[in-house]
């Protein structure tokens, strides 16, 4: 257990600094070489889409397996290459950002099963929140270095490198990595819980505008970019402690806990939208991000673990649908009402993920209390 324990939570920390890059310096960066909000919110599209195409390769022609695993690793090398090569050509980085976005599209689903499976829901938040920490580590340290876009195109690459030692090391050293179950070759079949996933894809295309605009649309209202690594931070500490302390959570209905951190998803928006440039009010917001994130992720994968058979194929789609086909309506929508109306259309769009619920609430599924 211990060696599983410290392999995930090494893999989820350099996995996730390398997400603090992308998401909260990448936007920066490329408006700074010239990119236009519009190309920014194109570029931050095209890694959700694969995430969302990706997961149907799957149903018929394709086996999650280990060796497949391994060619996403591989992949995920390649892209080190690719940024390098093309940061400053916008089809050249769109081209990468394919690459990038099936390739960890098929890693990180794969690991989050393995975690839930073998560290059961007591454990897994626990190791889920060094990824939280990674993400910490870079949105604290990368603002006071970041001189030259290339150094954020370092960070990246480090932190791929060590992501893809510590998913080679996993997948191999434990012979149940690749065990084959029965259950996992059934067929999978996601319209009979519609509306859940029509509430996954809208929570996720909510956040588009908190992950593709928030450092640019606080440096717009005043802010300096260390104030606003600092708002990250905060968010991302409130995060790890829920992670921490979930498993109580999770011994009740996860239906409603998933509906409450919807609804506060929603009114997070809401705060936003109206106070753009007030600093408490800001990191009140930021501390929601506990329950709008960590709460909601853990909850709403524990659920799918459970109502599902084919784990693996379940997980896919949760991120193919929500941080795939979600982030990639997200990353558009923002880009196309960024400006003062950016986060009340996030608002809006949250309540509809909430409406969707409520709409699945009234199936027998969802009748039950999951311990």
């Amino acid at each position: 257990m211990r060696w599983r324990f410290f392999n995930i939570s090494a893999f989820f920390f350099f996995y996730f600094s390398l997400i603090g890059v992308y998401v909260i310096f990448l936007p920066k960066i490329l408006q700074n070489i010239g990119y236009t909000p519009l190309q920014i919110g194109i570029i931050f599209s095209i890694s959700p889409l694969m995430r969302f195409i990706t997961p149907f390769f799957f149903l018929k022609r394709f086996k999650l397996t280990k060796e497949l695993f391994h060619i996403a690793l591989f992949f995920m090398l390649v892209t080190i290459g690719l940024f390098y090569l093309s940061l400053e050509d916008f089809y050249l980085f769109a081209f990468s950002n394919i690459v990038y976005g099936i390739s960890t599209g098929l890693v990180l689903p794969y690991i989050e099963i393995y975690a839930l499976k073998y560290l059961k829901k007591d454990n897994y938040g626990k190791s889920r929140l060094f990824g939280s920490l990674g993400f910490i580590i870079v949105a604290l340290v990368l603002p006071r270095l970041l001189k030259d876009p290339y150094i954020g195109i370092h960070f990246a690459a480090f932190t791929i490198v060590c992501s893809v030692i510590f998913g080679y090391i996993i997948s191999t050293s434990d012979i149940s990595f690749s065990s084959n179950d029965k259950k996992e070759e059934k067929k999978f079949d996601f319209y009979k819980n519609l509306p859940l996933w029509i509430s996954i894809f809208l929570m996720q295309v909510s956040f588009g505008a908190f992950y593709s605009f928030f450092t640019v649309y606080e440096s717009e209202h005043g802010l300096d970019l260390t104030t606003v690594s600092y708002l990250w931070t905060f968010g991302v500490v409130c995060e790890i402690l829920l992670f921490y302390f979930q498993a109580y959570f999770l011994k009740y209905d996860l239906l409603k806990i998933i509906k409450i951190t919807v609804f506060i998803t929603t009114i997070r928006w809401l705060f936003l939208f109206i106070y753009p440039d007030n600093l408490p009010i800001l990191y009140l917001t930021q501390s929601l991000h506990a329950f709008s994130f960590a709460l909601y992720h853990s909850a709403t994968i524990s659920f799918l673990y459970i109502i599902y058979e084919n784990k693996k194929l379940s997980s896919q789609f949760y991120y193919g649908i929500g941080f795939g086909l979600g982030g990639f309506f997200g990353s558009l929508v923002a880009g196309y009402f960024y400006g003062k109306y950016l986060f009340f259309s996030s608002t809006i769009i949250a309540l509809l993920a909430l409406l969707a619920l409520n709409a699945q609430s009234n199936r027998t599924l969802f009748k039950h209390r999951y311990d």
